[in-house]
């Protein structure tokens, strides 16, 4: 493998483009919106994460995941593009109850299996994913094969008994400093959490035939779970902002009614507790996202994104831009919207200045509003869009204040 904190640096000093002088940090500007107040303009915070940080840095993917930490590889991009933006780092966990190993198998030139088998009060977990040079890994076998398995799986993962670590978590947020917004993530909802041990057609079977006494007493024992965690992480740590994943939880493919009944209750309890102790939070609701949009107003949410356009979303131009800013009553900041696919890979830079331009007009006078994309940006994007995108998206709207949140 290759010397990739070599390569970081390198383009770090190689293709950063500058940055103007003003008074407010990236971080700031996010933590500003995410507040509901003005900074000197709307942060821009394309959603990079993999496929433009691994061009960046001229590594493949197996490298990429295996070698490069997540958290650097898009400080190293957020500088480049002289940008806002978000990322994640994770805890470290380590259950002395179980016992693990690990297999990294070649397939052919290019395409590795890496198998991890876990044993836990005398069953086996067995998972793997398929890793490649030119596409991000996928699961290829999940570890509760049975809805049997489930609680017993569920039970190895939230195990009281073990360490959980926040060092190298919070070595990242004080290497990141002012770069951008790096925030902690406390896992996923309640959905995304079986389903990612099961698959999602499994874990909505499970969810959907098992008896319900039995799933929501599950369901209680993640959001306890989560909430503890939340504690842990206010009372050790100095992570301004929290991170709620999403795969599956939301209106295309969970849909509303289940997404109410199983996930809600978990994300407002967490809510609760960052707010008791002073924190942000920040969720992912991927796909259609208006039949929802009115419940994240009252659930505490301090950030959401990425309001997607059609057809991976429903939240269509100016007319749904409108639509989400009422829905959102002020509330809760509005993260992303410009199409990934029809505008950065297939548009021209005019089609990203027209939806940047139609996200500012929709929230207009709204300091809760994060400029981003619908979904991350593809390799395949030309820089001139990227560069639209962004210079349109640093123009400060005349009607801005400035005004710094403590």
């Amino acid at each position: 493998m290759m010397d990739t904190n070599a390569n970081i640096n390198a383009s770090d000093a190689a293709g950063e483009m500058p940055r103007d002088e003003a008074s407010f940090t990236p971080k700031q500007r996010m933590l500003n919106a995410y507040r509901g107040a003005f900074s000197d303009r709307y942060p821009v915070a394309p959603e990079f994460w993999y496929y433009v940080p691994a061009k960046l840095l001229g590594v493949d993917f197996i490298e990429f995941e295996r070698d490069v930490p997540l958290w650097k590889a898009l400080q190293t991009t957020f500088r480049h593009y002289g940008t806002e933006g978000w990322c994640v780092a994770f805890a470290d966990r380590h259950c002395d109850n179980a016992r693990h190993s690990s297999e990294w198998r070649r397939e052919s030139d290019g395409r590795y299996i890496a198998v991890h088998t876990t044993e836990y009060q005398g069953r086996t977990f067995r998972s793997a994913r398929v890793y490649e040079k030119g596409n991000p890994s996928w699961a290829l076998e999940y570890p509760v094969k049975s809805p049997a398995d489930l609680p017993a799986w569920a039970e190895m993962v939230m195990d009281e008994r073990a360490m959980i670590d926040f060092s190298q978590a919070v070595a990242a947020h004080k290497e990141v400093g002012e770069d951008y917004l790096l925030e902690i993530m406390i896992g996923s909802t309640f959905f995304d959490f079986i389903a990612g041990a099961m698959g999602f057609e499994a874990a909505l079977e499970c969810l959907m035939f098992s008896p319900e006494k039995e799933m929501e007493r599950l369901r209680r024992r993640h959001e306890e779970w989560q909430v503890d965690l939340t504690m842990r992480v206010c009372g050790e740590t100095a992570f301004e902002s929290f991170f709620i994943g999403n795969a599956y939880s939301n209106d295309s493919l969970l849909g509303p009614v289940l997404w109410r009944r199983w996930d809600k209750p978990g994300i407002e309890a967490v809510a609760r507790e960052i707010h008791r102790g002073g924190r942000l939070l920040h969720v992912h609701f991927h796909g259609r996202c208006m039949a929802s949009a009115a419940d994240f107003a009252g659930m505490g949410l301090d950030c959401v994104c990425p309001f997607e356009r059609p057809p991976g979303g429903d939240v269509a131009g100016l007319e749904g831009l409108a639509k989400i800013r009422e829905l959102l009553r002020g509330r809760v900041t509005m993260n992303g919207n410009v199409h990934t696919v029809d505008t950065l890979i297939r548009g021209r830079p005019a089609d990203a200045v027209r939806e940047v331009r139609e996200i500012k007009e929709a929230f207009a006078g709204e300091p809760r509003l994060i400029i981003g994309t619908g979904d991350q940006v593809g390799r395949e994007t030309p820089e001139e869009n990227i560069a639209a995108m962004i210079e349109e998206g640093l123009q400060p709207p005349q009607s801005h204040r400035t005004g710094l949140t403590e």
